[in-house]
């Protein structure tokens, strides 16, 4: 596999939309991956998916499912963050958040596990100055106090959310695809009301259903993150992840739902959680794959067709 450093410099990533030493003021989208797995709980390997997943994206053309071409997107990576230790990385992650940001550029990264994205929501969270709205996609609430003593575990990430200042209670975050929870969590979220669809009910109800639920609620923000855990799909789709869950969604209701969450103001997502070593023939790194381009054409088409 060719060095990270090298891989950035290059235009064939990212099916060729990569734009190596463009201004962030002329990128629509800044990407960049956080190598880091040092606060999982099971299973370890998310730290190679950012790596692994550029490596996979010559051979695709800038197209989707919808038969669009998004030739014209112009996609800026940023590389990997580095560092010696999980705060330096961190604070780096946070600084390129909150540039994007700045910047009016939809963020897109990849960890990493999930406590990755507890930097990017803060750098978020640093510059702007209006209530922000978290869909959160993924088996687990990542509702924990802390993990085995580590308040930023891959468990925390909603938890530490809710310390932010635009961030004001649980009834800024929507949970989709749940169908697990830690003893700690069930007792922080008893007599709380939570905004949430279990897989189990997404299923019974469908796709379209869940999505008017979701849109209703958080058409108030003017702002969204949505972090995807990998493990919000059913391990048949995505085997190479540090804690699957059976009975989780399957590939086309994941790629349904992010085709309408795209209608919200959604100002970056993340995916996270994908470990390839941990299936020879790397399916979960293809779905992230597939995810983030949908995504990104999802984006193309708001951008460039509504204004």
């Amino acid at each position: 596999m060719k060095d990270v450093r090298d891989m950035i410099k290059d235009r064939k990533i990212w099916a060729g939309l990569n734009c190596p030493g463009m201004p962030l003021k002329d990128a629509d989208i800044l990407v960049f991956g956080i190598p880091y797995d040092g606060g999982i709980s099971f299973r370890a390997g998310s730290k190679d998916a950012p790596g692994e997943l550029r490596n996979i994206t010559y051979t695709i053309d800038p197209t989707t499912e919808w038969l669009d071409s998004i030739e014209d997107l112009k996609v800026l990576d940023m590389g990997d963050v580095s560092g010696e230790d999980r705060d330096v990385m961190f604070q780096k992650a946070e600084d390129i958040a909150s540039q994007a940001i700045k910047a009016d550029k939809l963020v897109t990264m990849v960890g990493g596990d999930h406590s990755t994205t507890i930097p990017v929501l803060k750098g978020i969270d640093r510059v702007i100055d209006e209530p922000l709205g978290i869909i959160h996609l993924d088996a687990h609430f990542d509702l924990c106090e802390e993990m085995r003593g580590n308040r930023l575990s891959h468990g925390c990430t909603e938890r530490r959310a809710l310390e932010l200042k635009n961030v004001s209670s649980l009834d800024s975050i929507y949970f989709v695809g749940i169908r697990s929870v830690e003893s700690q969590e069930l007792s922080f979220i008893r007599n709380k009301s939570v905004n949430m669809i279990k897989a189990m009910d997404f299923r019974r109800q469908g796709t379209e259903k869940s999505l008017a639920m979701i849109k209703e609620k958080m058409k108030r923000f003017k702002k969204i993150y949505l972090t995807l855990d990998i493990d919000v799909l059913d391990p048949a789709y995505a085997p190479g992840t540090g804690t699957p869950k059976f009975g989780g969604l399957n590939s086309r209701e994941l790629l349904n739902l992010l085709h309408g969450l795209f209608d919200l103001p959604i100002i970056g997502f993340d995916v996270v959680e994908v470990a390839p070593s941990l299936d020879d023939s790397k399916i979960a790194l293809f779905a992230a794959r597939k995810i983030i381009i949908e995504c990104w054409g999802h984006y193309f088409r708001k951008i460039h067709h509504q204004g």
